[in-house]
């Protein structure tokens, strides 16, 4: 179900659904983005003109909670008072200094102090795997199946197990981004079996008190589904861990994408709402 335009359609927001710009119809649930990247790949410093047709984009879609979460290696961009100033001209959307800090073997480490530096300052960090071991290239990258290849499916996939252990014993996060992403490619070990892969980490981020995301990004690869799959995202839930839901936005075009596909999904796993964040803690505001 699509319309034309979002004028007059405002005041829906408060009622069953949203409906924007031949956007799909986006229900009450899925009113937060909790993972977007306003610099994309590149140091682009907050400023009022890069993150307000964010904040536009998010009253176009229902949104009523974002949140800012670049990579830690583009931190520099983050500017802490140009995100109060967006909150005081719009008051009527909840926004959210957050990072995503990864596992990059050249600024892991600075990023990580940075956050510890900054905690107090941001609402939301998030953390995830984009490097194998002795990579020095992120494996999501489009030419970078050649790595799972070399290395073997298997050993692919226990390595990127080993190094979400890793990120999670790190510490300073707050939910886990896109957990399933070494599936990005649709590249899986003979005797995948989702649920019971993952099964170790989900009880680590259980025990660690963690949140987990759905992200929308993986409609748009190769792989052609969310992360994580539905499986591990009903283990998680049966382990009562928090659940967030994000687009991965590297657009201001892309703050909600897909959300009409993910509310069948909640529905189906009986998600009643996700959980927003405040300061690091779920639920405020949300639920």
């Amino acid at each position: 179900m699509t319309n034309r335009s979002c004028i007059g359609y405002r005041a829906a927001a408060s009622q069953e659904f949203v409906i924007c710009n031949l956007s799909p119809v986006i229900l009450m649930r899925c009113d937060c983005d909790y993972h977007t990247h306003p610099q994309g790949h590149t140091v682009r410093p907050y400023t009022l003109e890069l993150l307000q047709p964010w904040i536009d984009r998010c009253r176009e879609r229902g949104i009523k909670s974002i949140a800012f979460t670049d990579h830690d290696r583009y931190r520099e961009g983050v500017d802490f008072d140009a995100v109060a100033r967006l909150r005081e001209i719009n008051s009527d959307v909840e926004i959210l200094a957050g990072i995503e800090l990864d596992n990059d073997p050249v600024t892991g480490k600075s990023g990580l102090k940075w956050v510890e530096t900054h905690w107090d300052r941001l609402d939301f960090v998030l953390g995830s795997v984009h490097y194998l071991k002795d990579a020095s290239r992120m494996f999501d990258g489009a030419d970078q199946s050649g790595q799972m290849q070399s290395l073997g499916f298997e050993r692919t996939y226990e390595e990127y197990r080993s190094q979400l252990d890793a990120l999670i014993r790190r510490g300073q996060i707050d939910c886990l981004s896109h957990l399933d992403l070494i599936k990005i490619h649709g590249l899986v070990p003979d005797t995948y079996d989702a649920a019971k892969f993952f099964e170790p980490i989900l009880e680590q981020i259980a025990a660690a008190g963690l949140a987990m995301e759905i992200n929308t990004a993986g409609w748009r690869k190769p792989v052609g589904e969310q992360y994580p799959a539905e499986p591990i995202l009903r283990s998680a839930l049966a382990l009562k861990i928090p659940i967030t839901i994000s687009s991965d936005a590297h657009s201001h075009a892309q703050i909600g994408e897909d959300y009409g596909r993910l509310e069948p999904l909640l529905e189906r796993v009986g998600l009643e709402k996700p959980v927003r964040f405040r300061q690091h803690q779920p639920g405020i505001g949300g639920q």
